[in-house]
């Protein structure tokens, strides 16, 4: 079952139960993929489950920022509301990598670049990237690579 597939049975399921805010997150979440497919290839494309994923991500982020936000105003209703949003949208993304996946990421990568050499970040970024498969954001992901290379 794809990404997008569990979140068209989730929808479903929330309808039935009646349960508004999930009904109103699953909605938003729908909107935003069916948009980012759109903007990929017009009205009949479809994302695969990386781009969805990609999407989700994009969307807990917002989450987050709202919630620093909020924190800062004074506004812990609003607070309150992202974080169950936060915590609805999280359940849609992969297992994060462990500490020593990420390691082990890393170091296949520097191997496929012939070193550590720090000019080749923007490689080593990309191929890491593509090896976490989108269970890691790309800070993080940038942050390790830079312990690595002595930065």
């Amino acid at each position: 079952m794809t990404c997008q597939q569990k979140i068209d049975e989730d929808l479903k399921a929330a309808m039935k139960a009646r349960d508004q805010l999930r009904l109103s997150v699953l909605r938003m979440l729908k909107s935003a993929l069916k948009n980012s497919a759109i903007e990929k290839g017009g009205a009949d494309a479809e994302l695969d489950d990386a781009e969805a994923t990609a999407v989700i991500r994009k969307l807990v982020k917002q989450r987050e920022d709202s919630i620093s936000a909020f924190e800062k105003g004074g506004r812990p209703e609003l607070a309150a509301k992202e974080h169950e949003e936060l915590a609805l949208l999280s359940t849609y993304l992969p297992k994060p990598l462990s500490n020593e996946e990420i390691e082990a990421i890393i170091l296949e990568s520097i191997e496929e670049v012939g070193g550590k050499d720090p000019s080749k970040m923007g490689l080593l970024m990309k191929i890491a990237t593509a090896k976490a498969a989108g269970r890691i954001d790309g800070r993080t992901l940038s942050v390790a690579i830079k312990k690595h290379l002595g930065g």
